[in-house]
């Protein structure tokens, strides 16, 4: 998006007669450019992913996955969280459902994972800012990590970890609505609104983070916390990530700030997927799904697959670039 670029830079410099190359115009121009670009690629794919998604209610997603049991099961669990732009905190009424229908912990975990990690729209915005390599690369490996994540845990045999009221509760299958094309723009219109209204304050702080990255923070501050001589840079990428509430779209314009930084793409990507897929808020919610035992098997299990994706990726970044 060259012309919005040149656009913003032309109205930070004639209207607001800022110098893009200070600090303050800098800080302006990437907020300002960020910010509209990410709300105009925001509103077409969630415009088109929910399209897609009116095909699968949670009642068709439970019939299809009730099919399959194992690796096959975990698989089509991942790919399935790959069109339900859900964040990890909305995943887990969805994850209710299918732990109340009885399908396995492996495609239960399995689409937990993906489903705030991985979608569509998150991997054409990657390709926008990163190219698509990289964009490719984390779909990919954050469908490996889902996969994992519930063959793991759907090996240790730990149903009896789930909160005995989930189990209790009354199991009703609806009727699948088939919806006109008119039902469906206008459920992903309201999707659309609905989704903006719940991000934008995170895409807001996001961008203004990055912004701050970018102009004020000395690249040699950065590489000394996250940079290559730091070992435990993923580790520490990861642990930050955590406590943070945002979804993908949220934590682009800091990777892209971070990125222009010089700061390997592993712990850029340990940074995104921990904030997505582990962010606190939604384990809050989780504990009172699942009991402890099983809410650290998890979260151990997908902290450590982040920590070693992001060790992996910087170790391999050159075939990236």
């Amino acid at each position: 998006m060259e012309w919005l670029s040149n656009l913003i830079t032309l109205f930070v410099e004639k209207v607001l007669k800022l110098d893009v190359s200070s600090r303050v115009g800098g800080s302006v121009q990437f907020f300002l450019y960020d910010t509209v670009k990410i709300f105009i690629l925001l509103s077409v794919l969630i415009f088109l992913i929910s399209y897609i998604q009116s095909y699968f209610p949670p009642e068709r997603t439970k019939k299809i996955l009730s099919r399959f049991k194992g690796l096959i099961g975990s698989t089509i669990g991942a790919l399935l969280g790959t069109i339900t732009p859900f964040c990890s905190c909305s995943s887990i009424p969805i994850f209710i459902g299918f732990t109340n229908a009885g399908l396995p912990l492996g495609i239960t975990f399995s689409f937990l994972i993906s489903s705030p990690l991985v979608d569509i729209g998150s991997l054409l915005i990657l390709m926008s800012f990163f190219g698509g390599k990289i964009a490719i690369s984390y779909v990919v490996i954050g469908l490996i990590l889902a996969v994992a994540g519930g063959t793991i845990i759907n090996s240790m045999k730990l149903e009896g970890e789930i909160q005995s009221y989930v189990k209790e509760m009354p199991n009703v299958d609806g009727e699948i609505e088939s919806l006109t094309r008119k039902q469906r723009i206008d459920y992903a219109t309201e999707e659309v609104k609905n989704i903006i209204k719940k991000v934008w304050i995170y895409i807001l702080v996001g961008v203004g983070i990055g912004a701050a990255i970018h102009n004020w923070i000395p690249q040699s501050v950065i590489e000394s916390i996250l940079g290559n001589d730091n070992p435990f840079a993923p580790i520490l990428a990861t642990l930050v990530g955590i406590p943070m509430y945002a979804d993908i779209f949220g934590t682009i314009p800091i990777a892209e700030a971070l990125f222009l930084k010089g700061v390997p793409i592993g712990t850029i990507l340990a940074f995104m997927m921990s904030v997505t897929a582990l962010s606190l808020p939604s384990i809050i919610m989780l504990s009172r799904v699942v009991k402890p035992k099983l809410l650290a098997i998890f979260v151990v299990i997908v902290s450590v697959g982040i920590m070693l994706i992001g060790y992996g990726f910087n170790y391999f970044s050159y075939l990236l670039v």
